[in-house]
């Protein structure tokens, strides 16, 4: 064999070892600490880290499974397919049963990007009314281009956007197995539309990114003015622990639900008084005591664009009050 053939034989070798991530798609493995924390009888849930959402290999938020003796009720599917894998194992630590239901809290990108997952193992996927419009944006689409990027391998072109097989859009209640589930839709407060879970028999709340508990909140667009009415419903719920989208189970839901309103109250308290004295908004932002949260995880990632985000916002709230008159 002479030199150019086999530097073509070497460089075509190459070129399907440097596709194989992309191609593998969904078998591409991930390694991260991933355990089973068990918050009730049947309740169960993953704990991501601190962090940005590219950080930690992209296991930055919260996805929760319940065993019912007649499958596995899966909420949210984490932020890659091959984190989907990796939880689909931690299941099979825990149960032999298959995942019958996904339910979707939220169409963010760190809580659906595993769907594909359960998808094709039969799975019925239930989102909150809002998907679909979040389906059909740019936004998903330019979220999704980046996140290629920015988690690759773990994101690649195989990893797609799934739609859910049935819309919840009000409170409803369903049982599989001996466990009895309520849904209660909750608007359009951190995204485009927000679910909660209730798993009765356990009295465990699964509140996705409506609540995060012991760091900063992801503000992005959300309305902030329904997510804290939204807060105030939620307080009520008398459960006995609160697995939220993002940090920790809270044993204390009261406690924990205070911690996200108090955050969100503060920013509408000074972004409101900056766009109400028609004030630049650096000038409000660095002039404001924000000590209270400033030791919590994700303060440095989100806290400026958070604000800035609750500015905008009330802008075109003001706007549309001074419209109203």
């Amino acid at each position: 064999m002479g030199e150019i053939d086999m530097l073509r034989m070497f460089t075509a070798v190459l070129l399907i070892f440097c596709a194989t991530p992309a191609a593998a798609g969904e078998s591409v493995s991930i390694d991260v600490e991933m355990e089973a924390q068990r918050v009730g009888p049947h309740s169960y849930y993953v704990q991501g880290r601190a962090g940005a959402a590219t950080e930690h290999k992209g296991f930055i938020s919260n996805a929760g499974f319940v065993v019912t003796g007649k499958g596995v009720v899966v909420i949210d599917s984490l932020g890659s397919p091959a984190l989907a894998q990796r939880l689909r194992q931690v299941i099979a630590g825990v149960t032999d049963e298959p995942v019958v239901k996904v339910i979707v809290t939220h169409y963010h990108a760190d809580h659906i990007y595993g769907l594909q997952v359960f998808e094709s193992e039969g799975a019925e996927i239930l989102a909150p009314r809002g998907a679909h419009d979040y389906l059909a944006s740019e936004a998903a689409e330019r979220r999704l281009a980046e996140r290629r990027r920015s988690l690759a391998p773990w994101v690649n072109e195989e990893t797609r956007l799934v739609a859910p097989d049935r819309i919840v859009d009000g409170a409803e209640s369903f049982t599989v197995g001996d466990v009895k589930f309520r849904l209660e839709y909750l608007g359009k407060a951190h995204s485009n539309g927000d679910l909660a879970v209730l798993v009765e028999p356990d009295l465990v709340l699964y509140s996705g990114d409506l609540i995060f508990e012991g760091r900063i909140p992801f503000v992005g667009d959300a309305d902030t003015r329904r997510w804290l009415e939204t807060l105030a419903e939620l307080e009520h719920k008398g459960v006995a622990a609160l697995v939220p989208g993002h940090g920790p189970a809270a044993r204390d839901p009261g406690s924990a639900i205070t911690l996200t309103r108090r955050y969100l109250q503060r920013l509408r308290e000074v972004m409101g008084a900056a766009v109400e004295e028609m004030e630049e908004f650096s000038t409000a932002f660095e002039s404001a005591d924000w000590s209270e949260f400033r030791s919590l995880p994700a303060y440095e990632q989100a806290h400026r664009s958070n604000a800035y985000n609750v500015y905008l916002s009330m802008e075109a709230e003001s706007m549309s009050d001074e419209q109203g008159m």
